[in-house]
């Protein structure tokens, strides 16, 4: 499984208060979640079956909740990386996990 399964790019990626990127990416690949700056560099990365998402009631309609590695982040995915079929990418990449996950239990 060589494809990239999720890619956005444009990802506000903050731990705790503290705003690590403004335009960072989340690549899912080869049962892998990465978390990269906007220059590439990594900020963190761990196989799909460790990671939790979640979508909490009082964050923005745009964010997740995302735990790797036993740190939290919080990603902010814009609007602007709609695919033409509408899928939003925050729920793309919820899927994407979930049916990972699905495959190794």
């Amino acid at each position: 499984m060589a494809d990239v399964e999720f890619s956005a790019s444009g990802v506000r990626i903050e731990r705790f208060t503290r705003s690590l990127t403004r335009a960072g990416q989340v690549v899912v690949k080869d049962g892998r979640l990465s978390l990269l700056t906007s220059n590439g560099r990594e900020i963190d990365s761990a196989p799909v079956g460790t990671v939790s998402a979640r979508k909490w009631w009082f964050i923005a309609a745009d964010s997740v909740i995302a735990r790797v590695n036993g740190v939290r982040y919080r990603l902010t995915m814009g609007q602007r990386s709609r695919r033409r079929d509408g899928a939003a990418p925050l729920r793309r990449f919820l899927e994407t996990l979930r049916s990972a996950r699905g495959r190794r239990d």
